[in-house]
């Protein structure tokens, strides 16, 4: 559960917008949940109801939450617009979107890690290597972790030094955040393992060993959202099932 200080004094809506996001990370508050009304907001924050306002106000336009007159405030993205400014967090099935960006991302990254293998500075590597480093620290202390794993995607790809991968980073984040999103740290092993693997063969300049990582990273990603989607749809097929509050086809054709 996410846990905060009451605040004292009375911050920038722009503050208290930063804090309410975090809540809803490290709560957390999944996507399509309600977040609690402002009255309740503004006594955790110990700030006004026009901070909660304001501070909810930008993340709706930032296309994080969603208010719905008479029902309440909604989580619509975990990613900001500025993380997603292509807009495909908000696309239907997420389950399928999560598949499709993982798709691009496996005819992307393995050949952009070789790219980096090529290119990378000594800087570079540097920073990279302490991304990797605190990626595993966060996920090992249980903490959010996707902001960092972003950035470490994200190095990896300026590291190519090719303009139009640059171009194409906000789909690699938007499939980073996708997946982080509806795994929720079911693959800390796996993704820590190949992480490093990654990481060890770009600072060696092995780009076979970069592209055999990044591909192995990558389809273990996309095996565990294949998983969470069939069971997805195992779930929904078992609700329209007649005896679970739907009536069949069948039943609805004889009436």
């Amino acid at each position: 559960m996410y846990r905060f200080e009451k605040m004292n004094k009375k911050l920038l809506g722009s503050q208290v917008e930063e804090e309410l996001m975090n809540y809803i990370l490290n709560e957390p508050v999944e996507i399509g949940g309600k977040i609690p009304n402002e009255f309740e907001l503004a006594e955790m924050f110990g700030v006004g109801r026009s901070t909660i306002r304001e501070a909810v106000k930008g993340l709706v336009t930032k296309g994080v939450l969603e208010v719905r007159r008479g029902a309440g405030t909604f989580v619509v993205s975990t990613s900001t617009l500025e993380e997603d400014p292509l807009g495909l967090a908000k696309l239907g099935d997420k389950y399928k979107l999560a598949l499709e960006l993982l798709d691009v991302r496996m005819m992307l990254e393995p050949e952009i890690a070789v790219m980096a293998c090529e290119h990378i500075t000594e800087e570079e590597k540097g920073q990279l290597e302490l991304l990797c480093n605190e990626v595993e620290g966060l996920y090992l202390a249980g903490k959010n972790h996707a902001k960092k794993d972003v950035e470490f995607h994200t190095c990896i790809a300026r590291c190519s030094r090719n303009r139009v991968v640059e171009v194409l980073i906000p789909i690699i984040n938007t499939a980073v955040m996708a997946f982080v999103n509806l795994t929720q740290r079911q693959l800390m092993k796996e993704t820590l393992e190949t992480h490093r693997a990654i990481t060890n063969s770009i600072l060696k300049g092995d780009s076979v060993g970069a592209k055999c990582a990044m591909n192995m990273h990558l389809t273990y990603n996309r095996q565990r959202i294949m998983k969470i989607y069939e069971e997805y749809l195992e779930d929904e097929k078992g609700k329209k099932q007649p005896g679970n509050g739907e009536t069949s086809d069948v039943h609805k054709e004889v009436k």
